[in-house]
């Protein structure tokens, strides 16, 4: 049975259409629509519910090399209230989750995994741990929104002191207050704009929908659901798991070298990256240039060689045409390259153009 995050009766009350989502009910879109709230965040601002993340809070004087043990990236020199992206492996390379780590202090760490991973990926964490180290799930009692869009700033400046504010990208203040409750904010997000995710405890959820909505009045901000979180993520090149990232899609094939630090002592899955070399295939991004919307999961092909498979696609609202991303073999993965999808049985003509798609001025 799928679960509620604290503002489920507010969505329902602000008309979102609900769906069952990673275990939990959540807005796919409001009455808006999909276009107008991906157009919101592209130009003034939206309001997302994303307490359905989970969050894995390590502590001790062992948390830091238990980290670099788990992930992919290098948190070794990481400042003091950074973030930073990496990869769960598993032993062959493939991913088990992407996440997010937050430095909260020398032996403090708070870890955001997706929700449909939370359960695997803390088992995983705490069949792994180092010595020294605890590993506590607190999502439960954690809800997040995140406020994304143009006019973000402005918004949150009504309510915030701007040195409460986090000024760069990537990184986060702990202690910040909105109407009298405690939250943290991070400048982070999953859409390709400037924006902020809002922690608090679960308790102040509804309240900080409200007061954010009440602040953005003005801004334009609405709230935005399911839908247009896929299709920003996507106009921004930005992977999902389940799609571009799983078990048997590894990083460095997806093209998240970035964050996979091969030069690193150890951490698992390095052995078998390192072992495999050079990706035989590789995540491009595609503009279709017949007609037609390419979707997930569809064949490509040049003549009647298979050469890849897309992850994922659609009309992308800003952008005003279809795109699609997708996992194709080295060979054909230079920019300009043409191949057909196979669209439930017809050919639709496609070609390679780099990623991301949209990248914000």
């Amino acid at each position: 049975m799928e679960k509620k995050t604290p503002l489920y009766d507010i969505h329902v009350e602000e008309g979102g259409k609900i769906v069952p989502f990673a275990g939990y009910l959540l807005p796919v879109q409001y009455k808006t629509g999909v276009i107008k709230e991906h157009m919101a965040v592209r130009q003034q601002a939206g309001l997302f519910d994303v307490s359905h993340m989970g969050e894995i809070l390590f502590t001790g004087p062992g948390a830091l090399k238990t980290l670099n043990h788990l992930i992919s990236n290098d948190y070794t020199n990481m400042p003091l209230y950074k973030v930073r992206y990496g990869i769960l492996c598993n032993a062959h390379g493939g991913t088990i989750d992407d996440l997010v780590v937050c430095k909260l202090g020398e032996e403090r760490y708070l870890a955001v995994v997706n929700a449909a991973n939370r359960e695997k990926d803390f088992a995983h964490m705490k069949a792994n741990l180092l010595e020294d180290t605890v590993c506590e799930d607190i999502s439960d009692d954690i809800a997040q929104v995140a406020l994304q869009g143009p006019k973000a700033p402005e918004i949150l400046a009504k309510l915030v002191p701007q040195d409460r504010i986090p000024a760069k990208y990537y990184t986060l203040v702990p202690e910040a207050e909105i109407d009298g409750m405690k939250c943290m904010i991070s400048r982070t997000g999953y859409t390709g704009e400037l924006g902020y995710e809002i922690y608090t405890a679960k308790e102040n959820a509804v309240h900080l929908w409200k007061v954010l909505r009440e602040a953005g009045r003005d801004e334009g901000l609405i709230p935005a659901g399911l839908g247009a979180r896929d299709t920003l993520r996507l106009e921004a090149g930005m992977p999902l798991y389940g799609h571009e990232l799983d078990e048997d899609i590894s990083p460095l094939e997806s093209g998240l070298g970035f964050a996979v630090k091969l030069g690193k002592e150890e951490f698992i899955g390095r052995d078998a990256l390192i072992e495999a070399g050079e990706p035989k295939r590789v995540r491009v991004g595609l503009e279709v240039t017949g007609r037609g919307i390419v979707r997930e999961h569809q064949d490509l092909y040049v003549n009647d060689r298979k050469v890849g498979v897309t992850t994922s696609g659609t009309h992308c609202p800003y952008l005003g045409k279809p795109v699609a991303m997708a996992l194709v073999e080295r060979a054909y993965a230079s920019e300009g390259t043409e191949l057909q999808a196979d669209v439930r049985g017809r050919r639709v003509e496609v070609k390679t153009i780099p990623l991301p798609f949209y990248k914000r001025a």
